[in-house]
């Protein structure tokens, strides 16, 4: 049986929890499907204007009020939810993802590439990259990964859950960048998985800076297909049904694997701090 997949898309109100909560339980209602990536930070907006409005919206995971939501939602909808927050732990902050499933049980991912003023307002993750076993209400079994936003720049982020088994990465999003729609089948080919970016639309200011979200949200095949693609500007639930087996397959011909031909021995560089140029002779 197949994963009915889908990404939501919308313009998340600035610092406004309960207005955006309602926003996506509307377009939630009736929606069909086993997994659904909702936006970064879809509580909460984007650009905050100082950290006293960051601490405003940030919740303890997981017994914040979106993720008491998220829990109402998936055990209605019978479907595993990713969903983008702002964390609280104690006295640091995260730009979070949760996994929230149809049981109630929930499992954390903190964004490790952090973002323009994200570096000035958030910890950079310490969980490092995470894969889950999920399960359809039918019974078929998927592995999920989960990445956030900016992460996708970092072509580690998607090769490191791919080597741990994600047959889809998870991609809550607030793209600005225009680069991204068309990286994302890279990434998806590259690693053979699918991929399901779920991004916002909208405009945020802060004293006179203006960020304007880019929207097209969209599932990738491990071929590198584009399977769906949202508008620039649109509140959209897209699903589309996708064959986890796809994603183990990934021979490239009959003498080419995309994982089993790697050579990590000549990789060490990556490993590394910081950047070097070999010395010439």
């Amino acid at each position: 049986m197949p994963v009915r997949a889908a990404y939501l898309q919308f313009a998340p109100a600035y610092l406004e929890v309960d207005q955006n909560l309602a926003a996506v339980e509307s377009l939630l209602r009736s929606v069909e499907a086993d997994l659904i990536v909702l936006p970064e930070l879809f509580t909460s907006g984007y650009f905050f204007q100082s950290k006293d409005d960051l601490e405003r919206v940030a919740e303890p995971i997981p017994n914040g009020k979106s993720v008491a939501a998220l829990r109402g939602w998936a055990d209605s909808l019978g479907a595993t939810l990713v969903a983008g927050l702002a964390e609280r732990d104690g006295d640091h902050f995260y730009n979070s993802a949760v996994v929230v499933r149809p049981d109630g049980r929930v499992d954390t991912y903190r964004k490790v590439h952090l973002f323009y003023e994200e570096t000035i307002l958030f910890e950079a993750g310490d969980l490092g990259f995470r894969v889950f076993e999920e399960h359809t209400a039918a019974g078929t079994s998927y592995r999920l990964g989960v990445m956030v936003c900016f992460d996708w720049y970092f072509p580690e982020a998607a090769r490191t859950l791919a080597l741990r088994g994600a047959d889809v990465i998870a991609h809550p999003s607030n793209l600005v960048l225009p680069h991204c729609p068309d990286s994302m089948p890279v990434r998806a080919r590259e690693n053979h998985v699918f991929t399901i970016t779920a991004n916002r639309h909208g405009r945020e200011e802060k004293e006179g800076e203006s960020l304007r979200f880019i929207g097209m949200s969209e599932v990738c095949a491990p071929s590198g297909t584009i399977l769906t693609r949202a508008d620039e500007s649109a509140d959209v639930v897209e699903v589309v049904e996708l064959n986890p087996r796809e994603a183990r397959d990934r021979n490239i011909n009959a003498h080419n694997d995309v994982l089993r031909d790697r050579r990590p021995a000549t990789y060490a560089a990556t490993s590394e701090e910081g950047t070097a140029l070999e010395s010439g002779s």
